[in-house]
């Protein structure tokens, strides 16, 4: 399958533009070493987890040092015209790090410094190679912790790139909440900052906001100042086994609108416990299932977990198993974060297409038991995972990247997934991002009036169209 056929039902044609020979020349004079040729190293760079897996990889992949060097990497191209696609450590799964365009891979993961610690203020500053399980490594010792937490150890410049949330976002809220500020590189390799350490801000236009989910589209980001939260005085984590998936979502839903402050609610199908068993040499019972954690103090934790134990017993759910040291908690959730290798790993040499949608919680239900029933009527391998806490899951279609059939009816089977989600009041993306994959998805949900504004912007602050193009916004 060539790469317009895999890429056509969101991008109907691929233009490459090529980076001229004065452009590489150019760099590897500033850079040396640092910039590399070698084909190892920019197919590495040309691919994420998604299942787009034909696209040509950049002409060169930089690896940046410090903020200078991106900043003289973005003039050079700018110069050219040449595309920049900013790079962290490729776990996007929306296609986002591929060079569609052709262009320079632009890799932050040497910029790994945790720059500055206000424990006092509850903030921290970091360099966007910094990955979340460094960061909470680093700032452990402070008593205080990074929530955000998007299963794999993704960078941090990724994440506010992508506006990440994960399994704590249903307490803590997601990047857009928790980056107080930022240095972008923009498109003409000009340095600015956004933002400030304060919480809050009626001072211009909200530009943090508009670089954190911009996707690499509207600069690359440098530096990030982020909400940093104390260590809950206790932590409590359980298991509870339903029936059936409606059960189990019904509980969420209940837990949600009592206003229990549950830090994290998760539910995985009997698929997705089949896998994680085999993967992670676990034991847990192949039925739908919640993994929740609670944060507070040792009263509270009680409190509240005795409130949703009684709710889930409603809805015919089993009495919670507990996790109750950090060992057994970390076990839990490593498997919980590893459902999408284990999956993926139950069908050898397939590609996964994930969706993604988010709708309000009273909607869940609703949108998730039908797109259920779709995915078991198609015939194709799937699981299913879920942040139900607030409303966001995930189905993931484990397909033969050979078999144009079985990826039709996957992306069938997506598009199905994402208008319910649309027509109960959600969106397409509650955290991957728009990438490649969602562009056409993004007018249905946005309408074209504010799409094309988004693009108005876009051609103000890159009026070359020369970072990371052909995403987001499609032509």
């Amino acid at each position: 399958m060539n790469a317009p056929t895999q890429l056509a039902h969101v991008m109907p044609e691929i233009k490459p533009r090529p980076a001229p020979p004065a452009l590489m020349d150019a760099l590897k004079s500033r850079f040396g070493a640092q910039f590399s040729e070698a084909m190892a190293v920019r197919e590495q760079h040309g691919r994420d987890e998604s299942a787009f897996t034909t696209v040509p990889p950049p002409a060169g992949v930089l690896f940046a040092e410090s903020t200078a060097d991106v900043a003289d990497a973005v003039k050079l191209c700018a110069q050219h015209k040449t595309p920049v696609i900013p790079y962290g450590v490729g776990s996007s799964l929306e296609g986002h790090l591929l060079a569609v365009q052709g262009g320079i891979s632009v890799d932050v993961s040497r910029m790994n410094q945790v720059l500055a610690v206000n424990a006092e203020d509850l903030t921290v500053t970091v360099q966007p190679g910094v990955t979340r399980k460094q960061l909470n490594d680093e700032i452990k010792s402070t008593g205080l912790f990074f929530p955000i937490d998007p299963g794999a150890d993704a960078s941090i410049g990724g994440m506010a790139a992508t506006r990440a949330s994960g399994t704590n976002a249903v307490r803590y809220g997601t990047m857009r909440e928790n980056v107080l500020a930022l240095e972008v590189v923009t498109a003409s390799g000009e340095v600015i900052r956004t933002g400030t350490r304060a919480k809050k801000s009626s001072a211009g236009y909200d530009l943090t906001r508009l670089f954190v989910g911009s996707e690499g589209t509207l600069g690359v980001i440098t530096e990030i100042t982020l909400r940093i939260y104390p260590l809950p005085e206790a932590v409590s984590a359980a298991v509870c086994s339903f029936p059936s998936i409606g059960e189990a979502v019904n509980t969420v839903i209940q837990t949600i609108q009592l206003g229990v402050p549950i830090a994290r609610v998760e539910l995985i199908d009997a698929h997705s416990v089949r896998a994680v068993n085999a993967h992670s040499k676990m034991t847990l019972r192949e039925a739908p299932m919640l993994l929740m954690e609670f944060h507070g103090s040792p009263a509270s934790v009680k409190e509240q977990a005795e409130t949703v134990q009684e709710i889930a017993r409603e809805h015919h759910g089993a009495d919670f198993e507990w996790a109750d040291t950090p060992e057994e908690r970390t076990r839990l959730w490593t498997a919980r974060h590893n459902s999408y290798f284990a999956a993926v790993q139950s069908r050898p040499g397939c590609r996964c297409i994930t969706t993604d949608t988010c709708v309000p919680i009273s909607r869940l239900a609703d949108a998730l038991l039908d797109s259920v029933a779709e995915a078991d009527a198609s015939g194709i391998p799937y699981f299913l995972v879920g942040h139900v806490g607030d409303g966001n899951f995930h189905m993931g279609y484990l397909i033969d990247p050979g078999s144009d059939d079985e990826r039709a009816r996957a992306e069938q089977l997506n598009r199905q997934v994402v208008a319910r989600a649309l027509a109960l009041g959600g969106t397409c993306t509650g955290e991957h991002g728009v990438g490649l994959h969602k562009m056409g998805f993004l007018v249905e949900e946005a309408g074209a009036g504010a799409v094309a504004m988004m693009r108005t912007i876009k051609q103000a602050l890159d009026p070359d169209d020369i970072m990371n193009p052909g995403k987001v916004l499609a032509a």
